[in-house]
């Protein structure tokens, strides 16, 4: 039962009616000097809105061309959002500041989900519509997203081939070439579970973090350690668990990606020169935090 003492026609629960109160116009007028808004710095100055909203700048006679940017220019914004959240984790995981890291995660995964729904919205572009937009997209190509690639990157996926489509801009170039030389959010997960005594193996936490990472059966046996026990080892427990909710929602990204494109394009190449969904399909088959998963049949 509600915990109201008023129903909806303003009777309390003895039966005896009360006035309902009246109804306030919607403040619609703004007077005095506490709510001159030209005072001082608007809600679109605050947001930079001209320039975000006049950045729309269309190539084609094309209806959806502006479906195709705000997609595209919306999820870059969230990337940016992203690669703020997961470089702090990152610091925080290596700090041993885990509880910070852990918003922070939680975080990503969300921003995540945010982009795996963005693909809905493009889906709604059928084949033809698209074609009719594609030769002005000449070879643009979500394969050039530098945030993307600090993203992948900063998750383990290391390729040092990736550098090549950010070669042409020396400024971009350096931040790529930076989140593929440090170490990722994997490798610092496993050097916290080193120092906390686990014997993660000095392969694993000194090496070459610029080299695709190499699954380790060493590796799993400290997590198993950590998942055996969990009431021991519940921050390192938890961080295994939040890895695994990031991956988790990365996984589904990736799989809307590649539908989405076979929906919309089929089999053709993609325009930056890839194959299209034979290359994304391929992706499905990446594994971030290899373990993490492994020890889950092991258990």
């Amino acid at each position: 039962m509600s915990s109201c003492p008023f129903n909806s026609a303003g009777a309390s629960a003895s039966g005896t009616t009360t006035p309902a109160a009246p109804e306030r116009e919607p403040l619609t007028e703004f007077h005095g000097a506490e709510l001159d808004f030209s005072a001082d710095m608007s809600y679109g100055d605050y947001l930079q809105l001209d320039q975000v909203l006049n950045a729309q700048k269309l190539l084609s006679p094309c209806h959806d061309e502006m479906l195709f940017i705000v997609q595209h220019q919306t999820s870059e914004l969230w990337m940016k959002l992203m690669l703020h959240e997961l470089r702090s984790a990152m610091a925080h995981v290596a700090a041993d500041e885990l509880h910070t890291a852990f918003k922070e995660l939680a975080r990503v995964s969300k921003i995540m989900e945010q982009l795996v729904h963005a693909w809905d919205v493009l889906a709604t572009m059928t084949p033809p519509e698209y074609s009719a937009l594609r030769p002005y997209l000449a070879k643009s190509s979500g394969f050039q997203s530098w945030q993307y690639r600090c993203i992948e990157f900063s998750l383990g996926n290391k390729n040092a081939t990736m550098l090549r489509p950010h070669a042409h801009r020396p400024d971009l170039l350096a931040h790529v070439e930076a989140a593929w030389r440090a170490p990722s959010l994997y490798d610092e997960a496993l050097r916290l579970l080193a120092r906390r005594g686990l014997a993660v193996p000095a392969t694993h936490t000194a090496r070459d973090w610029a080299q695709p990472y190499v699954e380790s059966a060493e590796v799993e046996a400290a997590w198993l350690q950590v998942y055996r026990a969990p009431e021991k080892h519940w921050d390192l427990y938890q961080l295994g668990e939040e890895l695994t909710d990031l991956e988790d929602a990365f996984r589904l990204w990736r799989f809307r990606h590649v539908t989405t494109v076979e929906r919309v394009i089929g089999f053709k190449r993609g325009t930056g020169g890839t194959g299209g969904v034979s290359y994304l399909r391929k992706m499905l088959d990446v594994v971030l935090f290899p373990e993490i998963w492994r020890l889950r049949t092991d258990l």
